[in-house]
């Protein structure tokens, strides 16, 4: 996995694994899937979200290393 990711990248990524969005919802963004798994991204205006953030969202995702890899 990269150190580090853009925002707009992240939201690309997401939509090629089959998310919509990103809406708003409070305090974060988020985006969704058909089978009602919402999943909160961070806000744009901020730096490329870290390694670390990434793993956290993929995990809350349900998607793998190995599964984001290959988009």
């Amino acid at each position: 996995m990269s150190k580090s990711i853009s925002w707009r990248k992240l939201v690309q990524e997401f939509r090629a694994l089959g998310f919509d969005g990103p809406f708003s919802g409070g305090r974060h963004l988020f985006m969704t899937r058909k089978d009602g798994l919402k999943v909160r991204i961070p806000n744009p205006h901020r730096a490329d979200i870290s390694q670390h953030l990434l793993a956290e969202i993929l995990r809350q995702a349900y998607i793998s290393i190995k599964e984001w890899e290959e988009i």
